[in-house]
Formats: C-alpha cells, sequence, structure tokens
C-alpha cells in the first residue's frame, strides 16, 4: 500500500514537470531542426569515415572517433553529463558493461563521455545508416541479429578475442528502450558471456536521458544526465545454472542507481 502511495505521489509530482517539458520541446523545435539534425547528418558521415579509415592504423584510435562524435553531439544540444563512480573502473581490466536503457540519447551520453576502449553490441540494422554503420564496423562493435539466435551467438563467440587488454563489452540487457524510465526484463546473452569468458561484471545506470530524448519520440530538449557507476560483481561464485540469480543481482544494483519511484519496489 505504501508503495502504491509513494507512486501516486511520484506522478502527481511529475505530471506539471512533464507538461513543461513538452512546452520547451516546441520552444526548441527551430533548434532542433535547423541546427542539431543537419549537424547529426554531417557529423555521423564525417566521423564515420574518419573511424573506417583510422581503423587500418589503429582501432583504438578509431574507436575515439566516435567519442568525438558523441561528445559534439550532447553539446551541440546542450547535454550536461555527469559520471559517478570511476574508481569502481580498474585500469587494464576487461568488463562485461551493464546499463538499463532509458532513451536513444544513452548512446551518446556514455559514448561521449566514457573515455575508455569498449565494443558495443548493436543489432544488425545499424550496420545499414551510412557512416554509422562504416565507422560502428571498422572500430569492431559487435553487430548481431536478433531475428536469429544462432547467428546472434556467432557474433558474440566471434568478439571474444577483442576482450583483452582492458577492451570492455557493452549491453544493454533490456534489448530495448523503456517507456517510463522502469527497467524491462533482461535478456540472458551478456550474462552468458560474462560466465563463459569469465569477466567481472560492470552495473551501470543512467539517470535523465528519458527527459533529454523520450523513447518512440525525437523531440529533443537540453538536460543532464548522470551515470552511475557501481562496483564491479566477480562471477566466481556463480555459475550457468545460478545465472538467474547473477540477473536478478545485477538488476538489483543498476536499479538502486534510479530514482526511487522507478525501482522494482517502489
Amino acid at each position: 500500500m505504501k508503495a502504491l502511495e509513494s507512486a501516486q505521489v511520484s506522478e502527481d509530482v511529475r505530471a506539471p514537470k512533464d507538461t513543461l517539458r513538452n512546452f520547451l520541446r516546441w520552444l526548441y523545435f527551430p533548434w532542433l531542426w535547423l541546427v542539431f539534425i543537419p549537424f547529426l547528418a554531417v557529423t555521423t558521415i564525417l566521423f564515420g569515415i574518419l573511424a573506417a579509415t583510422t581503423c587500418f592504423i589503429s582501432k583504438r584510435i578509431a574507436f575515439h572517433c566516435g567519442t568525438a562524435w558523441a561528445l559534439l553531439l550532447c553539446l551541440v544540444n546542450f547535454t550536461w553529463v555527469r559520471v559517478k563512480g570511476r574508481k569502481n573502473i580498474q585500469k587494464g581490466q576487461s568488463y562485461v558493461i551493464m546499463c538499463n536503457h532509458q532513451s536513444h540519447f544513452d548512446v551518446l551520453a556514455f559514448y561521449g563521455h566514457w573515455f575508455r576502449q569498449f565494443r558495443w553490441v548493436m543489432k544488425q540494422e545499424l550496420r545499414k545508416v551510412p557512416g554509422l554503420g562504416w565507422g560502428c564496423e571498422g572500430v569492431g562493435h559487435i553487430f548481431i541479429d536478433r531475428s536469429d539466435r544462432q547467428k546472434a551467438i556467432a557474433s558474440l563467440e566471434a568478439a571474444r578475442p577483442l576482450l583483452k587488454g582492458g577492451i570492455s563489452v557493452l549491453f544493454f540487457p533490456e534489448g530495448t528502450r523503456s517507456d517510463d524510465g522502469r527497467m524491462l526484463s533482461f535478456k540472458k546473452g551478456g550474462f552468458m558471456m560474462a560466465l563463459q569468458l569469465d569477466l567481472p561484471i560492470l552495473p551501470v545506470t543512467i539517470s535523465g536521458s528519458r527527459h533529454v530524448l523520450p523513447n518512440r519520440t525525437f523531440k529533443l530538449l537540453p538536460g543532464s544526465i548522470r551515470i552511475q557507476v557501481h562496483e564491479p560483481i566477480d562471477i566466481g561464485s556463480y555459475t550457468v545454472e545460478t545465472r538467474d540469480q547473477l540477473i536478478a543481482d545485477v538488476r538489483k544494483v543498476i536499479g538502486s542507481g534510479l530514482d526511487p519511484s522507478l525501482r522494482d519496489e517502489a
């Protein structure tokens, strides 16, 4: 009953804020279409070509073409990103990074402010996006065919040699974006990879991105995003048989970084 009352109060408080944000989105509309979208198109192609070219020299250098691209887009959208908990990342250690997913803007916020090598697990369809697909393929980000389980597994298997020397792999275990900020159920693929490679899981919480860019819209708004890096979870005490417990434990840690009204127990 208390949880229900708390959720109701939260909804009552949120409603006026959402109304104000919707009004501000209309005021921001000219900047979105006259500045941000043209800048997005040009820089995606430019940095994609740059990454696809420099990858022949060094994939690590090519990776940071994406960092520059994402950081510039955050700046052009007047979006301030804070990363807390960097001390939990051990230099030279590779991780399976697990992160909640509230918005398409999560990609820009994370990529532009992580400043460490990682490879993204992304859907196969993005390979066809001009600039983005070229650059991501050159860097070594991992494309998976979500409609074919065997092909998806094969893609993850092929990515194993990449994950060494501090290069991590990033999963959005929900598989898609949340409409209201509450986490969806987690898929098992990333957890199986962590168990098979014996890599620690690094839980990460992204907050605020859904206010910058809500799911299923392209109505941008400036704002602030927080990326909370939690302590790594050692998978030594977990097995394939206890992976459901691992998923639950990781989910609980990621959820602890969300607003109380968005947590599972709220």
